[in-house]
């Protein structure tokens, strides 16, 4: 490809948690991208949509919904006759059936197509499994946000030269910034306003409170640790149908419990996950890993790597966090209380998170990844692995 080809960038909405890495591919000295999608959540999924910058080429689109999930995207099918563009890059969703027509005419054009997505969080069987090799197929590579999933792609009978691990990431020049601006007297403080025992450990999990997160599992460790710890106190981000049932659980339990409800503003968040002791998901985690990473907190998780987000793969045990078994309250008991008893310094722990942020988890790094997939060049999947095998 030369220098300034375009390249089209095709979602169905644009999550404001993309900001960051559209940012960082508005300003390449390599490509332009012109964006194309919906500016708001049609299917409300309670996601806020990118704030649509000035300089962005941005194609509006209509999303129909048909049967649920199946997508009928308008002007997509327009985009992929366009003479101008050498590349698109789709999101790729199989239930997006314009994208399956688009992408065959772009490819018949003599374009290259590339699909952004997950791929693969557990192996697929039957004709689920057919389906998505047939769609993954219509792709001249695959970007990935994660190795589980290539690693699964791969014994699949998909070629390892078609899949490029770029990881995922969020607004790090907005972390950076925030979390700069927070010192150990603000952590204490938050952490006296919001239980008026800061000495005591601290959880936290933030995301929706949706049913099937295994918020009991989380509580029922809490009341377990009661037993041979300090009340360890735990705080809820986010808001949901589940709200209702976790207090009544806590006040059961007799736990020290809060729930703060949904949050949306940086430098509020940049507080409250930073005064934690311990990031905890007892169900599914995705980007809630590199959000508490990137204000220094480590994470708990469970260890079943094909019930999780990609992002799962940013947790290194006893380095920046550690895994439980899943669906085990008396194993996460154990856990939490394993880190809260041999963890290193909380500023080391802290350096540790960062580290594993700047490092991979970044716009930046994810748009070099992004565009040397775009230039022809082969994946380079080496540094995460040597990394973690490291630590």
């Amino acid at each position: 490809m030369n220098r300034r080809d375009t390249v089209a960038i095709i979602y169905n909405f644009f999550p404001h948690y993309r900001a960051g890495i559209n940012r960082e591919l508005i300003r390449s000295a390599r490509f332009n991208y012109i964006f194309a999608g919906e500016v708001a959540d049609r299917q409300r999924l309670g996601i806020e949509p990118w704030e649509i910058p000035s300089d962005a080429v941005f194609f509006k689109t209509r999303n129909t919904y048909i049967l649920g999930d199946f997508m009928v995207q308008s002007r997509v099918i327009g985009l992929a006759f366009r003479e101008d563009l050498r590349t698109i890059v789709f999101l790729g969703k199989i239930h997006f059936l314009t994208t399956w027509i688009a992408a065959l005419i772009a490819r018949a054009m003599g374009k290259r197509v590339f699909f952004w997505c997950h791929g693969w969080i557990h192996p697929r069987k039957g004709i689920n499994r057919l389906c998505h090799r047939a769609f993954y197929g219509l792709a001249n590579g695959l970007l990935l946000y994660g190795n589980h999933a290539k690693r699964i792609g791969i014994a699949d009978g998909v070629a390892g030269d078609a899949m490029h691990v770029i990881y995922n990431s969020l607004d790090y020049a907005l972390h950076v910034v925030a979390r700069e601006k927070v010192d150990n007297h603000a952590r204490a403080d938050i952490r006296s306003s919001l239980f008026g025992r800061p000495e005591h450990p601290m959880l936290v999990y933030i995301g929706r409170l949706l049913p099937g997160r295994g918020f009991a599992v989380l509580l029922e460790a809490a009341r377990l640790l009661k037993r041979d710890l300090p009340e360890v106190n735990v705080l809820f981000i986010g808001d949901g149908p589940e709200h209702s049932s976790i207090l009544r659980q806590a006040s059961r339990d007799g736990l020290a419990l809060r729930v703060y409800g949904a949050c949306y503003d940086e430098h509020t968040l940049a507080k409250l996950l930073s005064a934690a002791d311990l990031t905890v998901t007892p169900g599914r985690i995705g980007l809630a890993a590199v959000h508490s990473l990137a204000y220094g907190t480590p994470v708990v998780a469970h260890d079943n790597p094909n019930d999780q987000g990609p992002e799962w793969e940013a947790i290194v045990p006893g380095f920046n966090g550690v895994y439980f078994r899943q669906n085990d309250s008396m194993d996460l008991a154990r856990a939490i209380r394993e880190w809260l008893r041999t963890a290193p310094d909380r500023d080391e722990v802290r350096r540790r998170c960062y580290e594993v942020v700047d490092r991979f988890y970044n716009p930046r790094a994810q748009a070099v990844r992004i565009e040397n997939a775009l230039s022809g060049a082969p994946p380079d999947d080496s540094d995460w692995p040597a990394f973690r095998s490291r630590h």
